[in-house]
């Protein structure tokens, strides 16, 4: 179910807009309509869908757009044209009671430089939005109890903000904007001001409270390995449009055009692209009535030393040896009865880089297989360090 959707969104500050949205039609990018006309072109024509409780990554160099247009979600700016819907309304035609109400009990923000009060302590700050809606002391105290536990404040409730580390104040930041209960959560590059190792800590953070409290989060970023850690679905912006909305994985194999791939050749690709993009299918399966001389003609056919053995429909079992199968001919042993059990498989969807050190430790290929342990194909040593090759020459 989509909560958000954005509709043809474009921003132009300056007074000769028709001059510069005819250009803008007309093919002419941001700058030609910026020396011409004097407009800056903020966003152009942007569209795109947000699903309800996925986290939406935003990501752009300097100047693409992207904070313009978050800004366009909570109405504190407003669009020149197009329309931002919210669970089927239009943002654009709520009064100023309802805009008020919606930034109060359905969006929140979380800022780059926390945006905390000195003069009060963590707790007052994280209840600070429970007070201006008029929410009694009790209750709003007893709310900032439980976000602070939740953001790993627990026993700072009562600690001047001036004490507090940058990581920490992003967290009463955070604490303070689940504290309302949104159903959106808009998060402009809050930890950009944090050292590298408190920054993944807060990635882990975030992704364990969104999980559990299933809030919608529009996240923006310039930093690629950020976005495709967090983000269900990015998109990238350039010069006020949206270039690709995807999936980091098909984003990763899929490149809009070169610019994109230019743009996310940095990225960590083991933390994106998953075991189906280098499973291949195993040149030999045995079944459970197969003899054991047919399976050494298959390894031999096939240049390979093990086989994959699965039942009638088609269940992983596991590994028979060319060793195995040798001797289960020579002593005519029944082939099953030799078959290795192999307790470590993957699914599609695992990530190469969660796959890394029992690859490295593995003797065989290792088994893909879905919930029901049906096998996929498999996934060789020689096509994870490939990978990884390529990830180092990007």
């Amino acid at each position: 179910m989509d909560i958000i959707e954005v509709k043809n969104i474009s921003k132009l500050y300056g007074m000769n807009r028709k001059e510069a949205i005819k250009m803008m039609r007309e093919g002419s990018n941001k700058e030609e309509v910026g020396k011409k006309t004097g407009v800056t072109v903020a966003l152009w024509d942007v569209s795109f869908k947000v699903k309800q409780g996925e986290i939406f990554v935003i990501i752009g160099l300097s100047g693409s757009g992207k904070s313009t247009l978050v800004r366009c979600f909570n109405g504190l700016l407003k669009p020149t044209s197009g329309e931002i819907i919210y669970n089927g309304k239009n943002i654009k035609s709520f009064s100023k009671k309802e805009l008020l109400e919606f930034r109060r009990n359905k969006i929140s923000m979380v800022f780059q430089n926390f945006g905390l009060m000195s003069h009060r302590n963590v707790m007052d700050n994280i209840a600070y939005g429970l007070e201006v809606k008029g929410v009694s002391k009790e209750m709003r105290q007893e709310r900032a109890i439980e976000m602070a536990k939740l953001v790993g404040l627990e026993g700072w409730e009562d600690k001047p903000i001036h004490s507090l580390s940058g990581g920490m104040k992003q967290r009463v930041g955070l604490a303070r904007a689940l504290a309302n209960n949104p159903e959106v959560l808009l998060m402009d590059e809050p930890f950009s001001a944090l050292d590298p190792l408190v920054r993944k800590d807060m990635h882990f953070e975030l992704l364990s409270i969104q999980r559990k409290l299933k809030n919608t989060i529009i996240f923006i970023t310039h930093d690629i390995d950020e976005a495709f850690k967090l983000g269900d679905k990015v998109a990238i912006m350039r010069d006020g449009k949206i270039v690709q909305v995807d999936t980091p994985e098909n984003m990763t194999t899929n490149p809009a055009d070169d610019y994109v791939k230019n743009f996310i050749e940095s990225a960590d690709k083991t933390r994106v692209v998953s075991v189906k993009n280098i499973m291949i299918t195993p040149a030999c399966l045995i079944r459970e009535n197969d003899s054991a001389r047919n399976a050494i003609r298959q390894m031999e056919r096939n240049s390979v030393s093990t086989a994959y053995a699965v039942d009638a429909n088609m269940r992983y079992i596991g590994i028979i040896t060319i060793e195995d199968a040798i001797k289960a001919h020579k002593e005519n042993i029944k082939l099953f009865d030799l078959v290795e059990e192999d307790n470590y498989t993957v699914t599609e969807e695992t990530l190469i880089n969660d796959i890394l050190t029992c690859a490295a430790e593995a003797k065989h290929p290792i088994a893909v297989v879905n919930g029901d342990r049906v096998l996929k194909g498999i996934v060789s040593k020689a096509a994870i360090l490939s990978s990884l090759a390529d990830n180092e020459e990007n």
